[in-house]
């Protein structure tokens, strides 16, 4: 017994170990499931621009912003309030204030006071070049390097998008542009940092917690806010509403954060190649804005860039 228990006490403990692939070469279960996960979350994003454009049309940016991060903590509070689920413990809150500062409060805020100004087609630069920004963070935040290939696709998949997306809004800087890369900045912090921690936590409960450290935050917002900005309720405004509280933020965070813990931060990351041009067939869709006919060209070359991420190492 005695030499069984110390064998078990010096067995070495494996660590962000790549999934093993199925005898016929194919990525394991899990490895799909993460994928699927984490593209759910793309294809929740792609809506957010469209869905704050409308919701613009019935609050201003700052009572969007705020009534945005409510109706999302309320609906958080709920599932952690029916499921008891008790606080992180102390060493996580560092990690969970990155995420509330990055992806609840930053880039909603930022991309939003953008829209006023800019085409969803030109904020979608910004998208563009997150996922390559955020495969930088998690490069440097958890030390992991992935190989040259990895880096050969990333850069080219980013440079596709933003040629296209940039030449799709006449290749001109806005005023707006500051505030997307200010965006670009923080939410790539807050998808590494919660990358990260979904390691230890559940997805949704990152975002969930995340969301109520900002909610006193949103409330007090939402006061001052609604006080000097008109409302104008309409069916696409409050929809609008809706759909990036629920949708994009809680919704959307839970899967994404889920996806990014069992495939990895680089590797997840570079799934968001394809969210600026999920972004433009919505815009079409739902603004009336015109396709450009580069588009299937620009989404065939961007979906070979992602499946070779997709299969490089880390």
């Amino acid at each position: 017994m005695r030499v069984q228990n110390s064998a078990i006490r010096t067995a070495p403990i494996a660590v962000d170990t790549p999934p093993v692939p199925r005898p016929g070469g194919g990525p394991a279960a899990g490895d799909r499931a993460g994928t699927a996960l984490a593209s759910a979350g793309v294809v929740a994003f792609s809506l957010t621009f469209p869905s704050t454009v409308w919701g613009l049309e019935s609050f201003g940016p700052w009572s969007l912003v705020s009534l945005r991060g409510v109706l999302a903590a309320l609906v958080a509070g709920g599932f952690l309030l029916a499921l008891r689920v008790r606080p992180p413990e102390r060493r996580h809150w560092g990690s969970l204030l990155v995420v509330a500062g990055g992806v609840v409060i930053g880039y909603p805020l930022l991309t939003t006071l953008a829209l006023q100004s800019s085409t969803t087609s030109h904020a979608a630069v910004v998208v563009g070049l997150l996922p390559l920004t955020t495969a930088v963070f998690a490069a440097v935040r958890t030390g992991r390097r992935p190989s040259r290939t990895f880096w050969l696709a990333a850069l080219t998949g980013a440079a596709v998008v933003i040629a296209f997306t940039v030449w799709r809004s006449g290749g001109a800087l806005q005023g707006a542009d500051l505030y997307l890369f200010g965006a670009l900045l923080v939410c790539a912090a807050g998808y590494t940092e919660g990358g990260r921690l979904a390691a230890e936590l559940p997805g949704w409960q990152i975002i969930g917690w995340a969301l109520i450290l900002c909610l006193p935050f949103a409330v007090m917002g939402s006061a001052v806010a609604l006080a000097y900005e008109p409302v104008r309720l309409t069916a696409q405004g409050v929809t609008g509403l809706v759909w990036v509280a629920c949708g994009s933020t809680f919704f959307g965070l839970y899967v994404w954060y889920r996806g990014m813990a069992a495939i990895g931060i680089p590797r997840a990351s570079q799934l968001q190649l394809a969210q600026p041009l999920l972004t433009l067939v919505w815009s079409v869709a739902l603004l009336g804005e015109d396709l450009a006919p580069a588009a299937p060209v620009a989404a065939i070359a961007v979906l070979v860039c992602i499946a070779v991420t997709q299969r490089a190492r880390t």
